[in-house]
Formats: C-alpha cells, sequence, structure tokens
C-alpha cells in the first residue's frame, strides 16, 4: 500500500507489542540490516513494554523500552518500515515510549536517522557508543588467573555491584542474563570487583555487560570470553569514555559504528568505584 494514498481507513493503528509481532518485527531489523534473531527480540520484549505499528495484518514500526526502577528507563529497537518512513510514524512510536517511561530520566543510543527527533524531544548527548566486532584473532597470551566462573550464588553480588557501577537497578535484566548468559568474575577475598557476561546474540556472541574497576580488569575479563569462543564472531559495544575502544581495535575487534549516546533528564551517576565498560545491548544499556 502506498503510504500517500492511505485514507483514515487505512491508517496504521497503535498497539502493544506481542509475543506475535515478534517475527514480523524481525523482518523490520532485518531490513535496516541489524542481524537480530528471533531470540534477541524475544529476550528484549520479556524485559520491556513495547508497541506496535499496524497497518491491517502487517507490522510496519517497533519501538521499546525498559524501566530500572523508578528514576531511569531506556529505549531503542524503534524501526519503522522503509515504505513508511518519513510521515511522522516514528514520531508517534517514540511518544508512546516517553509517555510510558512517566517522569524517569531516559537513556538512549541514536542511530542517524534518530537524532533530529531525539534532539526535538528535549535529548541532550552526553557521549557517545562504539560498536566493535569481528572474529577476532587467535592470541597465545597468558590469561589472567584472577578471572573465574562465576557460580549461581554469585547472582546477587554481580546484581548489586552492577547497581553501584550503573546507578541504576537491572535485577530483572541480569536474572535473565542468568539463564542465557556466561559470567565470569574478578574477586577479592568473598567480595566480587568485576564481572562479564557473554552469550549468543546476533551474528555469533556479546560480550556485555562488563563492570570492573579499571581497564585491565575489563580487558582481562574481555579477553577471558574471547578465549571461550575460539573462532566465533564476538561483538562489544562500549562508550568512549571508558578507554577501552583503543584495546578492543589492538585485540582485532574492528570499530564498525558509532552512536550518539543521549538522555532526557538527570544520568545516572556510579555509587562506587566500579562502572560499565561493556554493554549488555545498544538499546537495553
Amino acid at each position: 500500500m502506498d503510504p500517500q494514498t492511505m485514507t483514515k481507513h487505512d491508517e496504521p493503528r497503535l498497539a502493544r507489542l506481542t509475543a506475535n509481532h515478534l517475527p514480523q518485527a524481525l523482518l523490520l531489523s532485518q531490513q535496516m540490516g541489524w542481524l537480530y534473531r528471533l531470540e534477541d527480540w524475544q529476550f528484549a520484549h520479556g524485559l520491556g513494554e513495547g508497541f506496535a505499528l499496524e497497518l491491517g495484518e502487517r507490522l510496519i514500526g517497533t519501538a521499546m523500552g525498559w524501566h530500572y526502577g523508578d528514576d531511569f528507563a531506556s529505549v531503542g529497537m524503534i524501526i519503522v518500515d522503509n515504505e513508511f518512513q518519513g510521515f511522522g510514524y516514528g514520531a508517534l512510536l517514540f511518544d508512546a515510549l516517553l509517555e510510558g517511561a512517566g517522569s524517569r530520566s531516559v537513556i538512549l543510543n541514536a542511530t542517524r536517522e534518530g537524532l533530529n527527533l531525539y534532539k526535538r524531544r528535549g535529548f541532550v548527548q552526553i557521549g557517545e557508543t562504539h560498536q566493535h566486532q569481528s572474529v577476532p584473532p587467535v592470541s597465545a597470551e597468558p590469561l589472567d588467573s584472577r578471572v573465574q566462573q562465576a557460580n549461581p550464588a554469585d547472582l546477587p553480588l554481580i546484581t548489586r555491584l552492577d547497581e553501584e557501577a550503573l546507578g541504576m537497578p537491572r535485577t530483572a535484566l541480569l536474572a535473565s542474563l542468568a539463564h542465557c548468559a556466561r559470567f565470569t568474575v574478578i574477586r577479592e577475598g568473598e567480595a566480587i570487583k568485576a564481572y562479564a557476561a557473554s552469550r549468543p546474540f546476533g551474528r555469533g556472541y556479546v560480550i556485555g555487560p562488563v563492570v570492573a574497576e579499571n581497564l585491565d580488569d575489563a580487558c582481562a575479563l574481555i579477553e577471558h570470553g574471547i578465549r571461550q569462543l575460539p573462532g566465533s564472531f564476538v561483538r562489544v559495544d562500549t562508550t568512549s569514555d571508558t578507554g577501552l575502544s583503543p584495546w578492543l581495535t589492538a585485540r582485532g575487534l574492528e570499530q564498525v559504528g558509532t552512536e550518539a549516546f543521549m538522555v532526557r533528564g538527570t544520568s545516572p551517576h556510579a555509587a562506587g568505584p566500579s562502572r560499565k565498560f561493556a554493554l549488555c545491548s545498544q538499546s537495553l544499556g
């Protein structure tokens, strides 16, 4: 259907994004060149709320948001079918997300196409997110012996460390990751000082989140993750302020994209010495 010839009876309808929409949502993300799997959509959908733009039985747009406590939210997976772009449908979806977020501060990683819309809605850029990916080359360097596999009893400690490092609670996200990701940690006595998660995603695997007190510990965790995935395609997303990008590039993980990291409201701040070095995903943060 040509959007320019639609009547008011043909206008798209805004609805809640349900599990039944996800196979079509996958096709929309493929149209964008995003190499998601259906499982990646299901993971994100299970943690948040979303909106669908329907034209009859056809899905022509998506948007998703995730609430982290009473003060923060992230938004992403905002897609409008190429055939229907330029008619304000992206703004319609995005405004529904913002209404759902209420008074929460909202963070996002902006594509070039959405940047102007986000600025008009009061978002300001506070940094950059760098996407690194490749099949990393084999390394003969010794692994850091401090890095250990986590055990199930570590999850509450990992969750607490994550909240301190990010300044917002992500209990549901960490609980869901526990079912599909491999966690590694660096301990100091009984305390966990750093952690990383790796899981299947897109073309291969993503390593993230990664939380640590310093760059050396973050690199040690990521290197351990890479060694556990020999010959696999690996992706790591980091922000420019971490200083991790040069190490990732030197390790053979090419930087293939840069997005604007934006916020509307107050930025979350770490409550302790640790901080986030790698994202879970660009949508989930």
